[in-house]
């Protein structure tokens, strides 16, 4: 029974096999002690002892399970620094309310508008930290390129012999983003806080010539949506779905643009 207690595999099967192992050789016994009449005391010794041996190994794993879910092993609340609780309050709350603010998409982008416009205030007034409004810049447009993207190649469709509908008649697929609009803006809006607040720290107040970025930026926006587009027309696709196929008698009227089209 110790060495189940306290042997180093630590797990339940073993000190249960352990204690059957100390059951059996008491059947052993109980061989021996039918000559010897004392067959019962020597049974009930080992059956009671086996039982303890298996009762303490439940007690060490009720005492560790509690102590991972933030118990103490006398059943109250553990003590979790007032930083962290308030960490964990504050996530939750955010998370709330984020998740209610997810069939607002209207008053979300709204919101982000003016968070970009104060940033742009913000940069005005200053005259500086280009180095910042030149990352913002190359940041989301890395967004808005995985937002326009589909999230499966349709390259690597047509290698697997899967391919989008090319007819009007065909079965309904919308266009599924590699970047969900819910992401594009919430990685949007944070990044337009981040920068303001990076403003009010001169360590990223790098003197530049900021012509020289806006121009680079500039060229970098036109070659990455030029071949967008270009892959956009070689596929047949456009990165926006406003709703499913209309049936008529007629036949299909299709109101869509996430299908491609011959």
């Amino acid at each position: 029974c110790a060495g189940a207690k306290d042997g180093p595999g630590g797990e339940e099967e073993g000190g249960i096999f352990i204690c059957l192992g100390i059951v059996s050789s008491a059947s052993l016994w109980e061989i021996w002690s039918v000559r010897s009449g004392n067959q019962t005391d020597l049974m009930m010794g080992a059956s009671v002892s086996g039982l303890n041996c298996y009762l303490d190994r439940r007690s060490l794993q009720k005492e560790a399970l509690a102590f991972m879910d933030g118990m103490s092993s006398d059943g109250g609340p553990a003590t979790v620094p007032p930083l962290a609780q308030w960490r964990n309050d504050f996530a939750r709350v955010f998370r709330y309310y984020l998740d209610r603010s997810t069939p607002h998409t209207v008053e979300r982008w709204l919101g982000t508008l003016v968070a970009a416009a104060i940033y742009i205030l913000r940069a005005y007034y200053v005259q500086g930290f280009y180095i910042v409004s030149y990352g913002l810049g190359i940041y989301v447009l890395n967004l808005l390129i995985g937002f326009m993207s589909p999230k499966v190649d349709p390259e690597l469709e047509a290698l697997d012999g899967a391919s989008l509908p090319t007819r009007g008649s065909d079965e309904f697929r919308p266009f599924v983003r590699r970047l969900p609009e819910f992401k594009f803006w919430y990685s949007t809006t944070k990044a337009f806080i981040v920068a303001f607040i990076m403003t009010f720290i001169s360590l990223f107040d790098v003197p530049v010539f900021w012509p020289i970025l806006l121009c680079y930026w500039i060229v970098l926006f036109v070659l990455t949506m030029k071949r967008q587009i270009m892959h956009m027309i070689k596929y047949k696709y456009v990165p926006f779905s406003f709703g499913k196929q209309k049936y008529t008698r007629s036949g299909p009227s299709v109101r869509t643009s996430g299908l491609r089209r011959d």
